[in-house]
């Protein structure tokens, strides 16, 4: 057992940290900047709340992290108040937020200089594999550190595996974003096609679902499509921080992702549908308004 920090209980981060405590048996102190959050995860779970992320990572053998954006992710570690500020000597820093590669080489290098370690850990799977403990876990950081943390970072995970150092794990999850972004597009426009051609979706799916063209998304998302659903999974107000964050890193390294940037443009279209809160199969809707 360990005695382990979360910071940020988010969508995500809230069922995390009950990971840690009741699959993981780790002892769990929980902060969040609305205190009324990590006073109700206590409530539910037990361990203990902190006024400030200083607070809760003093002593900790492993603090976790997973707030909002590269800016919130430098305040609850190097802000007066921040996690790195009391962190003991060998102490982990695991970072699951979907942040840039370059904040992450960046706290990489302050941890050191404080004797401390820092993985960049974002993950993927949405809120429902958070809640179920399944999530993909993809880190960046140096092997021995990885190989001290991946069995605690198992109490929520599915998959973990080192992709490589510091910032790795973030340009890992660019990756699974860009990749994710063509894909609901492509599947949106085939629904969209397939109605207009008056064919019987359901058909259809089952049985290109069978071949090439099935995938995660057309399992789990078309019939939530079909009925103009779009409560059940990531935001597109954070996909378009993600894909933000593959295109700044893009200008940096001189890749091409002309498609990610032609749907990052229509999540903006369904933004202004008032759409910022569905989930990212919401592209139909936004064909289905033209």
């Amino acid at each position: 057992m360990a005695d382990v920090a979360f910071i940020g209980l988010g969508v995500m981060g809230y069922p995390m940290a009950a990971h840690l405590k009741h699959k993981g048996g780790h002892s769990v102190t929980v902060y969040n900047r609305t205190s009324a959050k990590a006073d109700k995860w206590v409530s539910e779970h037990g361990g203990g709340a902190a006024a400030t992320p200083k607070e809760a990572a003093s002593g900790k053998d492993f603090v976790f992290a997973c707030v909002g954006n590269d800016e919130d992710l430098r305040s609850v570690t190097l802000g007066p108040d921040g996690a790195f500020q009391s962190m003991k000597k060998g102490a982990v820093f695991i970072d699951n937020t979907t942040a840039s590669a370059e904040v992450a080489r960046e706290l990489d290098a302050e941890a050191t200089k404080r004797g401390i370690h820092f993985l960049d850990a974002p993950v993927s799977g949405g809120q429902a594999g958070a809640e179920n403990g399944v999530l993909t876990v993809m880190c960046g950081g140096d092997q021995a550190i990885f190989d001290k943390a991946s069995p605690v970072i198992e109490a929520y995970a599915r998959m973990v595996g080192l992709m490589g150092p510091a910032g790795a794990g973030q340009l890992t999850k660019m990756i699974n974003q860009i990749c994710i972004a063509g894909l609901v597009q492509g599947l949106s426009e085939g629904l969209h096609f397939g109605r207009k051609a008056g064919l019987d979706i359901e058909k259809v799916v089952d049985v290109i679902s069978k071949g090439a063209a099935g995938s995660w998304q057309m399992e789990n998302r078309h019939k939530t499509m079909k009925q103009s659903k779009y409560d059940f999974g990531f935001a597109v107000d954070w996909m378009r921080k993600d894909l933000g964050i593959c295109l700044a890193e893009a200008d940096r390294n001189g890749a091409s992702l002309p498609v990610t940037a032609l749907v990052d443009q229509f999540y903006k279209d369904v933004q202004k549908m008032g759409g910022g809160r569905w989930d990212t199969s919401s592209l139909l809707a936004r064909l289905e308004a033209e």
